[in-house]
């Protein structure tokens, strides 16, 4: 199988270039963060899957998004074995995932139970990657900078994002600058509050942007049409329809 891998911002590339991540999966036909969910998306032709990773009492990664369970265990206090089957380890995860490209962000939020200040998850995930070949494959993002920061220490050739919930146009150059002079590649903005300057200054300094989470496919063109690089979706299948119209 051909090995799919993340692009930076590449100029003047047309709405081809868009690339559609299903967010936690192609998660409004299958449970999210499932290889069920992952394995829908790669059926539906999506470019890329997004999806969190957290770390278990035993050590190990796993894919879920909340800290807790939905019966309130928190993870860090489980062995994997505590763990339901339907919530997959992260190698399992990148397997479902075979041919696509794939963001893996990182939760370390400091108000969550699980948080981490020394990034021991980081390491394990980028130690874990570097058994799985070339680094253009993964896109690694998290809402916590120093997080991000420690990833591209730790392999400066792999792909790097800030997940964020968005930036005044005014403050947008200098977060750009920022960005690039740390070694990151990409920034993800919350949809509802981005705007076409922002993408337009991102892309004068050649950052990347990637917005989540959007299946309104009016707004979905719209972001098309502004040139942005990459679409999170939970509907990957309505994402690729309205590039198609646009390119």
């Amino acid at each position: 199988m051909t090995i799919a891998r993340w692009m930076p911002h590449r100029p003047h590339s047309g709405p081809a270039h868009v690339q559609v991540m299903a967010h936690r999966g192609a998660s409004a036909a299958e449970r999210e963060n499932t290889t069920l969910a992952f394995m829908r998306a790669r059926e539906l032709r999506s470019h890329a899957v997004e999806l969190d990773v957290r770390m278990c009492a035993s050590g190990e990664m796993v894919v879920h998004h909340d800290p807790a369970l939905a019966d309130g265990r928190v993870l860090n206090t489980l062995n994997i074995s505590d763990i339901p089957d339907e919530v997959p380890t992260l190698a399992a995860a990148l397997d479902a995932c075979a041919g696509m490209w794939v963001n893996i962000e990182i939760k370390n939020d400091p108000s969550e139970p699980d948080f981490d200040p020394s990034d021991t998850l980081a390491t394990l995930v980028v130690d874990y990657l570097r058994t799985r070949g070339a680094p253009d494959q993964w896109l690694i993002s998290s809402f916590r900078r120093e997080t991000v920061d420690s990833v591209h220490r730790l392999w400066h050739e792999l792909p790097t994002a800030w997940l964020d919930m968005g930036v005044a146009d005014d403050a947008a150059d200098a977060l750009a600058k920022d960005l690039l002079g740390s070694g990151h590649q990409a920034y993800h903005p919350y949809v509802k509050t981005l705007t076409r300057s922002v993408v337009d200054t991102m892309h004068r300094n050649g950052v990347a942007v990637n917005t989540w989470t959007c299946d309104d496919p009016v707004r979905m063109a719209e972001l098309v049409s502004w040139g942005i690089d990459g679409i999170c979706t939970k509907v990957p299948n309505v994402a690729l329809e309205v590039i198609a119209q646009a390119s």
